[in-house]
């Protein structure tokens, strides 16, 4: 008894201090200068030519360094350099090879040239791809300064890239972008941007024919060794400069240098994950990156947590001094000029359920997190006039919401090769207009995005150029400009279109059949169902019924890559701040059938077209915005897409966590975050101190249960001693 009491009392005092009964994470951990963060979906690649999703450039982009970065704080976004010593001025050249000056007609220019120069003294990331000149380099007949190459043996019993003991390093040269840009057009590789930088950067279109064809006589295996094959477009001047030659006048071209596809690949690294056997191991490239970044990969189990640890060869950068006018006021300017990054580690644990994510952020063992639907109330409160708050529990604990409408545009597109809803004929044109005034997208985003997006007037979302709020931006075939802000037309007058169309009350004029219209889609996850309901409704309001076909994502693609889908969704996020890179996705030279493009609609308008032409090569001007109108009014009346929403992103984030800013095109942002341990240890300790009552409830229990039968075990011993 006294023993059950003294173990209960141990237990109250060890309660009151050191790591919480619930710490998900090692006690060795405690204090430590390391974020934690949480994935929903596994990376694919991490290979700077393959990767090309939000769930791959959350690591690629602390890892990799294009020449040129965003600038963390200012909006609208502004690049400048990363590792070059100066953003790119392009020099225009003519056909006949003849310099023009910076304000020639585009026409006229034949090329444009673009010179880098690096900064001197950044240096790679460790790794094994680096060791040269170990001690049985000799024995092996080696050549001096050679990197290790590895018996089969030997690579076996490796499993990750820590079991390499030798690692190197080296300085970052041209050589190692030009590599890269080799990379884009390797045949084993299917980069996603090859296609467009083929049709842009000089001779990267013919060094792809060229690579193939040497694909083909090698084994699928064996690696290629790009530095043999030359890239006539891309010039090393000297061992930090490089020039690369654009077809005619691209000015988007520097948004790209912003991109891990033009991330510098040493040679080594390549050859190195080439040899035999490698492959077997997942050590890979695609799954082990070599960057000069703030971070490298030291943790890949992409099912279940993913590290990112500091590059102890990181060349520095400062935190910018400079942003917008909040920013002072919000704190984001107290690190000015301090050395980057601040955080040692950052470890991503997968949660692939969203109540487990939820419940450690409030706990305090993730540092932010987005908002599911599920713990929409729990976190925010949205009052009459739509103004978002914090609930008090929130607010209770320290909790900071960032919200940013996103660049990126959610749509439904139809497929202008269908003959029922396809083609630019006034018939089915009302008939497509019709069902984008049907589809009530402010009805949807309150209802399944808890009011966080803002219906889409056009292609372009906020923070683009082009993009106007208010009345001049106005979708006018959908909504009328009625007591200050845009108004959805009745449903009446999307019947009258479709009776116009030639199917009064939903049925063909002619034939009297019912009109009968098919949506493909992935299956979704939970509340798909609801979903797909509301949108089976939207279509019943103007009599016209909905078919959903759903398809496993494999299929949906060769579907829409073959032109068998009248209606589709799908959704884009910005590559960079331009308007082009929305436009091209209705460009008729992008057609998916046609081309094999990314304009999934197929649709082609001669005028849309003359003017996409005309615009992508201009700088931001009055006159580009003047096109940029015409565009976006040709787009509304034609309506091959139903514009649908352009999302708003709610990030929570814990009062320790300091300097975070949402970011939608430049994602290195990692190595501008810090973190107050202290005050992270101290919450963690107050929000998750045991519930002692339940325990000390039971021993109650115990002990009213056991001392009845102790008091009669006595009084039974007693009477056999009398006895």
């Amino acid at each position: 008894m006294q023993k059950i009491c003294a173990g209960f009392l141990a237990v109250i005092a060890l309660s009151g201090c050191g790591q919480a009964w619930n710490d998900p994470y090692p006690a060795a951990d405690l204090g430590r200068n390391i974020l934690y963060s949480a994935f929903t979906e596994r990376p694919k690649h991490l290979d700077p030519a393959q990767s090309y999703t939000e769930d791959e450039i959350t690591f690629t982009a602390q890892i990799y360094e294009p020449p040129l970065q965003y600038h963390y704080l200012k909006r609208p976004y502004q690049l400048i350099p990363s590792t070059v010593e100066q953003v790119p001025v392009p020099r225009f050249y003519d056909s006949a090879g003849r310099e023009l000056p910076s304000d020639a007609p585009v026409e006229r220019i034949a090329e444009s040239v673009y010179e880098l120069k690096l900064k001197p003294g950044i240096r790679f990331q460790p790794h094994p791809a680096f060791a040269v000149d170990s001690l049985d380099h000799k024995s092996k007949g080696w050549p001096h300064g050679q990197p290790d190459i590895l018996t089969k043996n030997e690579i076996a019993a490796r499993q990750t890239i820590a079991d390499f003991s030798l690692v190197g390093t080296r300085e970052l040269t041209a050589d190692d972008y030009i590599y890269q840009i080799k990379r884009l057009a390797h045949p084993r590789l299917h980069s996603p941007i090859f296609g467009m930088m083929a049709d842009k950067i000089v001779g990267l279109k013919e060094l792809g024919e060229t690579l193939q064809k040497a694909a083909k006589d090698k084994p699928a295996n064996e690696w290629l060794d790009l530095d043999a094959f030359p890239l006539s477009g891309v010039e090393k001047v000297d061992s930090h400069t490089w020039r690369v030659r654009i077809k005619g006048k691209y000015p988007q071209f520097l948004y790209w240098l912003a991109m891990p596809f033009f991330a510098p690949v040493p040679r080594e690294a390549d050859r190195f994950f080439a040899q035999p056997g490698m492959a077997e191991k997942n050590l890979t490239l695609d799954w082990w990156p070599v960057g000069t970044g703030p971070y490298m990969l030291s943790e890949n189990d992409p099912n279940r947590r993913m590290v990112l640890s500091r590059n102890p060869n990181f060349h520095g950068q400062a935190y910018p001094c400079e942003g917008e006018a909040s920013d002072r006021e919000a704190g984001l300017l107290a690190d000015c000029g301090k050395a980057l990054p601040f955080i040692d580690q950052a470890i991503f644990t997968r949660e692939k359920e969203a109540i487990p994510y939820w419940n450690k952020f409030l706990q305090g063992y993730f540092d932010a997190s987005g908002i599911s639907s599920d713990s929409f109330d729990q976190a925010v409160r949205v009052n009459v006039g739509g103004d978002v708050a914090l609930t008090e529990e929130m607010r209770d604990k320290g909790i900071r919401l960032l919200t940013s409408v996103k660049s990126s545009t959610f749509y439904m597109g139809f497929n202008m090769l269908d003959p029922v809803i396809g083609g630019l004929s006034p018939r089915a044109t009302k008939l497509r207009q019709a069902i984008s005034i049907a589809i009530d997208q402010e009805e949807y985003i309150s209802i399944f995005q808890n009011g966080r997006g803002i219906a889409a007037q056009s292609p372009l979302p906020p923070g683009i150029f082009g993009y106007e709020p208010g009345e001049p931006g106005i979708d006018a075939t959908v909504y009328d400009w009625f007591d200050g802000k845009p108004k959805r037309k009745s449903v009446d007058v999307a019947k009258k279109l479709v009776a116009e169309a030639g199917y009064p009350n939903g049925r063909d004029e002619k034939t009297g059949e019912p009109l009968v219209v098919n949506l493909d889609t992935t299956s979704g996850g939970m509340g798909e169902k609801s979903r797909l309901d509301w949108l089976t409704r939207q279509f019943a309001k103007i009599d016209v019924q909905l078919v959903v076909r759903s398809t496993d994502f494999n299929r949906f693609q060769d579907k829409i890559r073959k032109g068998n889908v009248q209606l589709y969704y799908l959704g884009w996020n910005a590559d960079y701040p331009d308007p082009e890179n929305f436009f091209f996705l209705l460009d008729g030279n992008e057609g998916k059938v046609a081309k094999g493009g990314e304009n999934a609609s197929n649709y082609a308008n001669p005028e849309f077209d003359r003017l996409f032409v005309r615009m992508k090569n201009m700088d931001n001007s009055p006159e580009r915005l003047g096109i940029v109108r015409q565009m976006n009014q040709i787009l509304q009346h034609d309506a091959p897409w139903v514009f649908g929403l352009h999302p708003k992103s709610y990030t929570l984030g814990h009062r320790w966590l300091k300097n975070r800013k949402p970011n939608d095109v430049g994602n290195n942002i990692l190595k501008y975050q810090r973190i107050d341990t202290e005050d992270r240890a101290a919450a963690r300790r107050q929000w998750n101190g045991p519930v002692l009552w339940p325990l000390g409830l039971g021993l109650l229990a115990l002990v009213l249960a056991i001392v009845p039968a102790v008091i009669g075990y006595r009084r039974r011993e007693r009477r056999a001693a009398l006895k």
